[in-house]
């Protein structure tokens, strides 16, 4: 079927993908734009694993302030090259993760980051709730492992369902703007603050 520059310039407006990838990716789904999405989608994921060794030693520092002044966060978002740091697309991202910090107060910025002993400290009060509740070791350790994740998801950064879409992690977001920017993403660092607030 023959796909239209609407069709091509609707796909493009969804997923900031190139005139050419989004003319390919409508043609091999028939011109369907979900099933099209979705293609640009793996296809922007695979580029990312691909980058994902790459040196990312440019970037901004990126400055949310709550409109009351009471609320702020200071975000280092890094990528490969100076260009792409000054393209609106990258600002963009850089602005939507630090909102993000700002709303959901994140502790660390991946699983990786996060302590031993504050993992073991969560673990050792899970067990001792579960094993008031008498159930079998067995059971305790397949429910630690759920209540773990769980907590690890509330912490951390990458974790977080975005605030434009609740089925999308920061992680995503991340690895879909590198399928688009083609280049390498990483966040390097952040500090939130709220006035009265301790670190």
């Amino acid at each position: 079927m023959e796909i239209t520059m609407d069709q091509i310039k609707e796909l493009r407006e969804k997923t900031s993908a190139g005139i050419s990838d989004c003319k390919k990716a409508l043609e091999a789904c028939n011109g369907d734009l979900d099933k099209a999405v979705e293609e640009l989608r793996k296809k922007g994921l695979a580029t990312a694993q691909k980058k994902a060794g790459r040196a990312t030693n440019e970037g901004v520092v990126e400055a949310y302030i709550h409109h009351d002044g009471k609320l702020g966060v200071l975000l280092e978002l890094n990528c490969e090259t100076d260009f792409v740091a000054k393209t609106d697309e990258f600002r963009e991202l850089a602005k939507q993760i630090a909102m993000q910090i700002a709303i959901d107060s994140p502790l660390y910025i991946d699983r990786e980051n996060v302590p031993e002993d504050i993992l073991e400290a969560e673990k050792a009060i899970y067990r001792e709730q579960l094993k008031k509740e008498n159930k079998p070791d067995h059971i305790i350790e397949k429910i630690l492992e759920g209540k773990m994740d769980a907590f690890c998801k509330s912490i951390c950064l990458m974790d977080l369902p975005t605030i434009r879409d609740a089925k999308k992690t920061i992680h995503q977001l991340i690895q879909e703007s590198i399928g688009t920017i083609q280049e390498n993403i990483s966040v390097r660092r952040f500090s939130r603050f709220r006035i009265g607030e301790d670190e």
